[in-house]
């Protein structure tokens, strides 16, 4: 049963076109993720479904009855409206007829005879409407919802007027949950969220009875909860069936096949071509009219035949490159014994830590469990109660702050950028433009950039700086799905340390080599990624002994390795894959710097990728191989 369709729905601002022949359509029941660059659309979308924004052409169909619950803006409520007030919104139908049973029941004691009788028989009938529809279970839901999304007591009792932004959204997010509506709108729900209320949302979300649309960039989110994507590209939409994993490998599959058949159509139409050419060349030489009607033939079919359009691969990424100068010492970060309390609250208790050269370590925590005050110690921009931080040697830090500010926020983005870079206007025109900055948009004011153009400012800064150590708060913010991944193979490129906090677990997977959990105040280590963390942290007893990833492998965890491989049966063999991943992976670094070389040339651009995804898939089988024969 169709739930929700599309057709050929077009939006305008002004002459600027943000949907274009829009057309989806969605089933009952299904989670679908809605992915594509910043700008493209994809709010606009949810508006027009809700009716926020009207459209100028196409059709829109929703399932008769169908409910939609969607938060577009945070509501105004009255100043003594406690948060618990909000979230209790969703079941004010619900909370008004049980107030009428209860007056029932009051009146039920005090009257008599046929007064009594009609009474009576009006609490049943409106008891039963009260069951039917969740009355019973208002308590069991809230419940549920608050202990998810992390809402305790006190929490519940503060003045909803007295929350922050992100709280009041994530009280909104309860408030629709609550309600249970036919068709769930989410727009970047995971952002306000901790870790553990974001697995309880991917657990909520796929039992949830209804149809459920989402818009985010977090990767691991789209992967645990929906079963098909809708990428909105130039304001059009392509769907995919699965997660986002499945929607990637898909994507590429069906470029190269895409690629294939253009290619396979090229060359039948060079082949018609030469065929029309030597029928034309022997009708002239021996006057055959057979042969010029022959030809005449060809020609027509070939402009009759339906022409491919060649794929282009979407090259518009930011190009990053940090160049290292000198490296630090072995020592780059030592924390001893740090005490820290903020507003009577314990942050620190004698918390430890220690950066060695080319680790890449994940902070993680509750939201408030010090994070980022940990980073801004060991910066020095704040001080600590007790305890010590020391900076090893030659140690060049770059630091990325989640709220990006600038020294003069009037200045323009060229003139942020040349304040700590000197170079020509050219020279910083053709830097800038590899962040996305192209030709007016390095007039802007640094006053009127998104938190995305921010981010994206501020990395090409970081690039052109001297650093050997990467300092990095929420780097992934403001930033969309492709900008993510071509900062995480900048960073695996990256030859320094790395400390950074994140809530991007699909990022932290892709980066981190330790996670380092922030609670009661003290760290605890875990040497793998976000999964072996998620699944060790319940077992967590000492320190964790190295663990070996599942395919993120680096050419040092597979050198470690060799210290039990003279003990396995399988130990030639293994010696043999180690040597192959050495290769393919030199062999992908090359060929990346290749696709930067050639990001113009797009016959060539095509051919460099084809062969990227095969160095990949065989790397892909010799990493399936060696963890095989080391299990």
């Amino acid at each position: 049963m169709i739930e929700l369709s599309l057709n050929n729905v077009e939006k305008y601002y002004g002459a600027n076109q943000a949907l274009k022949d829009l057309t989806f359509q969605v089933s009952k029941g299904v989670r679908v993720g809605i992915v594509g660059r910043n700008g493209t659309g994809k709010t606009t979308i949810f508006k027009v479904i809700t009716g926020i924004e009207n459209y100028d052409n196409g059709i829109i169909s929703i399932r008769k009855g169908s409910s939609i619950g969607y938060l577009e803006q945070i509501p105004d409520y009255p100043s003594e409206y406690r948060a618990k007030d909000v979230l209790n919104e969703a079941f004010r139908d619900l909370l008004e007829l049980q107030s009428t049973l209860r007056e029932l029941e009051v009146k039920m004691s005090t009257v008599e005879g046929g007064e009594l009788n009609y009474t009576i028989k009006k609490y049943g009938d409106l008891r039963d409407i009260f069951e039917t529809k969740g009355g019973y279970e208002i308590e069991e839901k809230m419940s549920k919802v608050c202990n998810g999304l992390g809402f305790n007591q006190d929490f519940l009792n503060m003045e909803f007027n007295d929350l922050s932004g992100g709280e009041k959204t994530t009280v909104i997010l309860g408030k629709i949950l609550l309600e249970g509506p036919d068709i769930l709108l989410l727009d970047e729900p995971t952002n306000h969220l901790d870790m553990s209320s974001m697995s309880w949302l991917e657990s909520y979300l796929t039992e949830y009875n209804g149809t459920v649309l989402i818009i985010s960039h977090d990767r691991y989110f789209l992967d645990s909860v929906v079963n098909k994507i809708v990428e909105i590209e130039n304001g059009t939409a392509k769907s995919y069936a699965g997660n986002y994993s499945s929607y990637v490998e898909e994507k590429d599959k069906v470029y190269l096949e895409e690629l294939k058949r253009y290619e396979n159509q090229q060359k039948k139409i060079r082949s018609m071509e030469e065929s029309i050419k030597r029928l034309k060349d022997w009708a002239d030489r021996g006057d055959n009219e057979n042969m010029f009607r022959r030809a005449f033939s060809m020609e027509k079919r070939l402009e009759k035949m339906e022409k491919v359009d060649k794929p282009v691969l979407d090259t518009r990424n930011i190009k990053l490159n940090f160049s290292i100068q000198d490296r630090s010492g072995k020592d780059v970060i030592g924390v001893k014994g740090l005490q820290m309390k903020l507003e009577g609250k314990t942050l620190f208790n004698n918390l430890n830590f220690s950066l060695k050269y080319g680790e890449r370590v994940a902070i993680l925590g509750k939201n408030g469990s010090g994070k980022t005050t940990l980073l801004k110690t060991i910066l020095g921009e704040i001080s600590a109660d007790e305890g010590e931080v020391k900076i090893g040697v030659n140690v060049k830090i770059g630091y990325l702050q989640q709220n990006i500010h600038f020294n003069n926020e009037d200045d323009t983005v060229l003139d942020i950028f040349r304040e700590g870079y000197i170079c020509s206007e050219t020279e910083a025109r053709n830097i800038l433009s590899r962040f996305l900055f192209y030709s007016e948009d390095i007039f802007k004011r640094g006053k009127n950039l998104s938190g995305g153009e921010r981010a994206r400012l501020r990395l090409c800064q970081l690039m052109y700086k001297d650093v050997n150590t990467l300092i990095l708060d929420e780097p992934t913010n403001h930033l969309d799905i492709m900008s993510r991944e071509m900062l995480e193979e900048t960073l695996n490129k990256f030859q320094g340390s790395i400390i950074f906090v994140s809530h991007d677990r699909y990022f932290i997977n892709k980066i981190a080599d330790r996670i380092d959990e922030l609670s009661n105040g003290t760290l605890k280590s875990y040497y793998g990624d976000y999964d072996y963390y998620k699944e060790k942290r319940l077992n967590y007893n000492n320190v964790e002994e190295p663990h070996k990833k599942s395919k993120e492998y680096t050419n040092k965890k597979v050198e470690d390795s060799k210290k039990t491989i003279k003990d396995t049966p399988n130990a030639k063999r293994i010696k043999e894959i180690e040597d192959d991943i050495k290769k393919q992976e030199t062999l992908l670094k090359e060929k990346e710097i290749e696709l930067d070389l050639y990001s113009t040339d797009y016959i060539k651009l095509n051919d460099l990728y084809k062969e990227k995804v095969d160095l990949k898939d065989k790397l892909d089988k010799l990493l399936d191989e060696w963890i095989r024969l080391n299990e």
